[in-house]
């Protein structure tokens, strides 16, 4: 299971998320349940939808023209969006339009299957199984049809016992779990469309787990073999046959800015496919002539890498046709300001900000719980809620969580039962003597953080101003690859990361992050009792364990202070009032998540 940064894998300090499966396209004929944290704006004349699924928009035909979004300024990254590098939401914004997947969520977090491509159903509790029926209609947009063999490669780049002739994980994903949750992979003809899966144990989080991302059958060609001999491979656990297919996976289609890997290696599996890459500009989309499923409703969707602080003005210059701004005070002012320009999306999301400890090297914190408890204590969490965030979202208050938000009904039961109130108020004095008693005064905090980023800025001098006085030294480190390969994050060139963490509702994806040796434990927080926690979790079906173990977790991680939880990012876009079908979500999907269902009034 993985999970997104806003600021992602490849970081750009907006947040991460919690899981990962593709967007999918389509109709939305799934169970109904209204959607719980939408707020305004679903477009002049937009279809309104069933549920908080994709809207039923009948029979359709892809329109001629362009839609022009932006969701930040940070450069694409590339075509495989699963490694390390690039598991980003603003690369994911574009890929989840290219590569589907068999689920998607809805604005307010619920899974839907993605019908235009596939159907399943579990058929035991004990073992966890679980039979998947590929669409017959199914097919890559160069022609080739999605198989077996797309789930098992999918299976092995998650794969963690496929390793290469250092001892290293063979396929550099993101995830690296599925090897060991579901042993045998995928069984089925590779060359066909059903197959089953059988978990080692339960798996509240089975529905989304991730089993279609690439093509198999470019990257068994890369790797000089055929698609069945990659299969065979890769079931065999032969990772020496793999190795050079593994390396184009890994690295192959990471070209340089501007251009895209050849066109015969990057088919799309989804409503679009990708055209053209401006560097430092943009990426086109075009619609998928070969899509088996509900076409696009716009031919082109092109996104553009617009500073947050500009996107208003080229929203309302036309440059733009829907934006995804930080949301600030500012911003929703000069929104607002526009009028009947524009539809405004506003609602609660499934993202939270968070200040997360470095334990590592030689971090102030490493091996001081009194000095996170000191530094805890001066951190004015309800002076940044009230000037910051407040203003967006009258009702914020301060997260005192990190795997429920205080918008859920479990909520009250969480906190109540992990967290006692010790750092509501902020406590000079209390931190200073800690300080003194430590014979730590003057310890130097630096704050690090994707820039440019006005309110992280903002938040950083807030925690200054009140820390200071308690005798620590907060320095604003900042940075514009903070988050980039080999940046300061990768090194652990801080003592506190702020960040946030984009999600959509899973139960288990906390594992990734809080759990010794975790691909995003980044700043290799370990606890023994924790650990435990997540295993008893992530191995159990029932809901009243999954609460229990969550009470427990969230109680140890505020004992032993892996970091401190702020608030829940208010959501905010918005789209000319001639855009369509443009809809608030709370997930770490982001506005574009329905994008290929937006389409311009005539």
């Amino acid at each position: 299971m993985r999970v997104k940064r806003i600021s992602k894998a490849v970081a750009v300090g907006a947040a991460l998320a919690l899981a990962l499966t593709a967007c999918a396209p389509g109709g939305g004929d799934a169970p109904s349940e209204s959607a719980k944290t939408s707020a305004s704006g679903t477009g002049t004349n937009s279809v309104e939808p069933a549920n908080s699924g994709l809207a039923d928009l009948g029979d359709i035909k892809t329109q001629d023209g362009e839609i022009k979004i932006s969701v930040g300024s940070p450069e694409f990254i590339g075509y495989n969006n699963l490694t390390p590098q690039t598991y980003s939401t603003y690369n994911s914004a574009i890929m989840d339009r290219v590569l589907s997947g068999f689920v998607y969520y809805g604005t307010d977090g619920t899974i839907y299957p993605n019908k235009d491509m596939v159907s399943y159903e579990k058929t035991s509790d004990d073992p966890l199984t679980v039979k998947y029926t590929i669409k017959d209609e199914a097919k890559w947009s160069d022609g080739t049809p999605i198989t077996v063999a797309d789930a098992v490669l999918a299976w092995a780049t998650q794969n963690a016992n496929l390793k290469n002739s250092k001892g290293t994980q063979l396929f550099d994903s993101v995830s690296a779990d599925l090897g060991d949750t579901v042993p045998k992979g995928p069984e089925g003809d590779a060359a066909g469309k059903e197959f089953t899966v059988t978990f080692k144990d339960p798996d509240p989080d089975w529905e989304i787990q991730t089993w279609m991302a690439q093509p198999a059958h470019v990257v068994a060609k890369q790797g000089g073999m055929s698609t069945d001999d990659l299969v065979k491979a890769a079931r065999a656990g032969d990772a020496s046959k793999l190795t050079k297919a593994a390396e184009f996976w890994n690295t192959g289609w990471t070209t340089k800015p501007g251009t895209l890997p050849a066109a015969d290696s990057i088919p799309s599996s989804g409503p679009y496919k990708l055209k053209s890459w401006s560097a430092g500009q943009s990426v086109t989309l075009e619609a998928n002539e070969n899509y088996y499923g509900a076409p696009a409703a716009t031919k082109t969707l092109t996104f553009r890498f617009t500073d947050d602080g500009a996107m208003v003005q080229a929203l309302q210059n036309k440059d733009l046709d829907v934006i995804a701004p930080q949301p600030t005070v500012d911003t929703l002012a000069q929104l607002e300001a526009l009028g009947d320009q524009v539809e405004i999306q506003k609602g609660d999301t499934l993202t939270w900000e968070h200040l997360d400890f470095n334990f590592r090297d030689k971090a102030a914190f490493k091996d001081s719980l009194e000095l996170r408890q000191a530094f805890a204590m001066c951190v004015p969490r309800q002076e940044i809620v009230d000037n910051l965030i407040k203003p967006l979202n009258p009702e914020a208050k301060v997260l005192n969580a990190r795997e429920v938000f205080p918008f859920q009904e479990n909520y009250a039961a969480v906190t109540e039962a992990s967290y006692g109130g010790k750092y509501d108020t902020v406590d000079i004095e209390g931190a200073k003597k800690i300080l003194e008693e430590q014979k730590a005064v003057g310890t130097k905090v630096r704050i690090g953080y994707s820039s440019p980023n006005p309110r992280r800025t903002d938040e950083v001098a807030t925690i200054k101003s009140s820390c200071d006085q308690a005798g620590f030294e907060v320095i604003d480190a900042a940075d514009a690859k903070f988050f980039a390969p080999g940046g300061t994050q990768e090194r652990g060139d801080y003592d506190v990361a702020l960040f946030a963490w984009a999600g959509s509702g899973q139960i288990t994806s906390g594992q990734n992050i809080y759990a010794t040796g975790k691909p995003q434990n980044y700043g290799e927080f370990s606890n023994k009792e924790v650990d435990a926690a997540w295993k008893t979790l992530a191995s159990s079906l029932d809901p009243a364990v999954h609460l229990e173990q969550t009470k427990k977790i969230e109680k140890l991680l505020w004992d032993n202070l892996f970091g401190i939880p702020l608030f829940a990012h208010p959501g905010l876009s918005a789209s000319s009032a001639d855009i369509q079908n443009v809809r608030h979500t709370a997930t770490q999907s982001q506005i574009v998540w329905n994008a290929e269902q937006w389409v311009r009034a005539k």
